[in-house]
């Protein structure tokens, strides 16, 4: 197929054609958001295309998805980030393909040229080539698979009190979630304190010593990013909350109804959670060269491209090797962040015929949180674990928030949650039928992740 029948050809409209050199920002992720705002108010034009027009804070998504924060306190309009830098455009868009010959980008809104372009698309939920688990278990990567999950446990407790059968109210009733890194963790402990301290009260009607919480772990240890002192603390903390933890255990298959384990007894349940791993999102006009075997792209020491001169990879979607990080840096937001910082510093020295910087990641630590006043946090300096490690979490987390409002929002909820332990956003919102005709903007395309 060629490219005239595949993209639109014709130029995105009302983007002014400028002196000043055109950086593009694909992906308004930690990294792309980090580098356009230090851009701004710079001799660059910068163009930033995202598939949303909000930017999404994913290390609280699962508490939208657990209903203890709307979903509007975790994202941030990025028009109104902008409002005031004039050489900041943002446009909505779905970048498909690059030509690096001519430095030109082919969008679902047209073509866009560039002369630096700038990669920042994330990564996306790895199913390991496993299509029924592709199929029929929910991820947790946007704000819209939160809703979902949000939406999907509601439902199946207001469907499982118009049983009568026992038998037939486990499957709907017990929740898996694969995966035993952070999100993995949080969203385990999350659902749990539901079962434990709210859905009794929602639902007099049934026996939660029924709803099992399970967590899946293939390999043998929890948080293997952490201490062996906060990975057992952390296990501890899912355990009193009753979460069922069960590592070296792999997951063969799912068709919806059943897990199946591979050496165990396999578990009913309609709620299957994937948080086992991430793939980097991929891009079409990338050489296979340029690839590594799990599908980051190749970058060196400046983030830039291997074999090319304009082009630039930031975040999850790079590769990049250091003496301490030889297969590459952990694909988390503080290493996007940090390459943004570097990137933005280089591209203003650039203005100035000034001299780039290598990038060095500097490890800040990491953290997790279990259930209420259940943390563990390690800091170069320190690690801490319990109450005053959970403090430290939600302070860090709630400083990282973009906006006040945001902040604010998101302070007197978790007040709320701490005194009364009862979150109030346990809304079934179902989402209405769209029709094919009117589905382009209003229905999430995957074509880009596929």
């Amino acid at each position: 197929m060629s490219l005239e029948n595949e993209y639109p050809l014709n130029p995105i409209p009302n983007i002014p054609d400028s002196i000043q050199k055109r950086v593009v920002i694909v992906g308004a992720g930690f990294a792309g958001l980090k580098l356009a705002r230090k851009l701004a108010g710079t001799a660059y034009q910068v163009v930033l295309l995202d598939k949303n027009n909000y930017h999404m804070f994913q290390p609280l998504l699962y508490q939208v998805a657990t209903a203890a924060l709307p979903p509007n306190a975790v994202s941030f309009p990025l028009r109104r980030i902008f409002h005031s830098s004039s050489n900041v455009l943002f446009r909505m868009a779905i970048v498909r393909s690059i030509d690096k010959k001519q430095k030109r980008i082919f969008t679902n809104l047209g073509v866009l040229d560039y002369d630096i372009l700038v990669l920042s698309q994330g990564a996306n939920t790895n199913y390991f080539g496993n299509e029924n688990i592709h199929r029929y278990s929910a991820p947790m990567k946007t704000t819209s698979e939160a809703l979902y999950i949000r939406n999907k446990i509601i439902s199946n407790y207001e469907r499982a009190v118009n049983i009568s059968e026992e038998k037939e109210r486990k499957p709907i009733m017990n929740v898996v979630i694969v995966g035993g890194g952070a999100t993995g963790v949080e969203l385990a402990g999350s659902i749990a304190e539901l079962r434990n301290n709210v859905f009794p009260k929602d639902y007099p009607q049934l026996s939660f010593k029924n709803m099992r919480v399970i967590l899946i772990e293939a390999g043998n240890t929890l948080l293997s990013g952490l201490s062996e002192k906060s990975r057992e603390k952390a296990l501890e903390y899912l355990q009193r909350l009753g979460v069922e933890v069960m590592l070296n255990t792999l997951v063969e298959d799912y068709d919806g109804f059943t897990v199946k384990l591979k050496g165990k007894q396999p578990i009913e349940t309609i709620t299957l959670l994937w948080a086992a791993g991430v793939k980097a999102n991929s891009m079409k006009g990338v050489d296979p060269e340029q690839k590594a075997p799990n599908n980051r792209i190749l970058v060196d020491e400046y983030n830039r491209l291997i074999g090319e001169e304009d082009i630039f990879v930031l975040g999850d979607q790079c590769l990049l090797k250091e003496d301490k990080f030889p297969n590459g840096h952990p694909q988390v937001a503080q290493v996007a962040i940090q390459q943004a910082n570097n990137l933005a510093a280089n591209l203003k020295k650039a203005l100035k015929g000034g001299r780039w910087n290598p990038f060095i990641y500097r490890d800040l630590g990491s953290m997790a949180t279990i259930g209420k006043k259940m943390a563990v946090v390690d800091l170069p300096f320190m690690s801490m674990r319990g109450f005053f490690a959970w403090f430290v979490w939600l302070f860090v987390h709630l400083m990282a928030i973009l906006g006040v409002k945001n902040k604010l929002q998101i302070f007197i909820t978790w007040a709320w949650k701490y005194l009364s332990f009862d979150p109030s956003l346990r809304l079934l919102i179902r989402p209405r039928y769209v029709k094919p005709s009117k589905r382009e903007w209003l229905i999430e395309d995957r074509d880009y992740e596929l």
